[in-house]
Parts: C-alpha cells; structure tokens; sequence
C-alpha cells in the first residue's frame, strides 16, 4: 500500500481538480511519517495534521511580523483574522472527520480554503509584497488534499 497509495490518491485527485498539483502532494505525503501503510482515511489524517501544522505556522509568522515596520500592518492584521477562523475550521474539520462526519469535515475545510489566497489578495491590494507568500501557497495545496481524498472516501 503506502507510497502506491499515495501515488493513486493523489493521481485520483488531480485528475478531477485542474487546481490540484499532483507532485506536490506525492512529494508531501511520502515525506510525511506515517504515509507508509497508511490507507486513504490515514491519509486524510495526515494530510489534515499537515494543513494545520502549516496554518499553525503562517499565523506565528503574522505573530512575529507585527512589529516589523517594513510589513502592512492592515494587511497583516486581516491575515490573522483569516487564519484565526481558518484554524478554528481545521480544528472543527479534523474533529468531524475522525467521527466519519464527512459532509461536516469538507464544509469546516471549505470554510479555512480561502485563508490564504484572501491573505495574498490583502497584500496584493495595497500594493505590498506578502512575506508568505509559498507557505499560503502551501496551505491551500495541503487543504485541496483534504477536501480531494475525504471526498474519494466518500466515493468508496
């Protein structure tokens, strides 16, 4: 199983979603421990642990950047109200899906997926430059991840 496994979901997925980038997620998952045996719902697990880990770390980085002259402080200000409730989300997701509540856990998902592009947008709009600009890019990649295998096991 495992990194076949890894190989087929993420193949699965990215040939529904134009959005999806395949080597970015078999490249993330076989790096992550666990992924090895693993079967899809563990996937997902991982998957969702990954997506927060980095939501987790954007928000610090915004924690950080506060007091950084240099950086939109209401651009900046946005982001963390975005990541806030996109943490909220994954945190409500996550406890959806370990009770197999599907249809919860992808609207909780949908719900954090825009996060990161309305915080690029934010910056873009005051003609800033975002200072996480791959990790947003990441953290939406990690949440297509999400939404595409939990809705291949509700397929299953």
């Amino acid at each position: 199983m495992g990194d076949d496994l890894v190989q087929q979901a993420c193949k699965k997925a990215a040939n529904g979603d134009k959005a999806f980038n395949y080597n970015f997620c078999v490249s993330t998952l076989e790096a992550s421990p666990g992924s090895k045996g693993a079967d899809l719902a563990g996937l997902v697990g991982i998957a969702l642990d990954l997506t927060t880990k980095k939501a987790t770390s954007i928000k610090s980085t915004i924690t950080k950047l506060q007091s950084d002259p240099k950086v939109d402080k209401t651009a900046l200000q946005d982001c963390a109200e975005l990541f806030s409730d996109a943490l909220d989300s994954l945190g409500q997701a996550t406890s959806a899906f370990k009770s197999k509540d599907y249809g919860s856990a992808l609207t909780q998902l949908s719900a954090s997926l825009d996060a990161p592009d309305t915080c690029e947008t934010g910056f873009k709009e005051k003609k800033a430059v975002s200072p996480f600009s791959k990790d947003d890019a990441d953290c939406t990649q990690l949440n297509i991840i999400c939404l595409a295998f939990i809705n291949q096991l509700r397929g299953a």
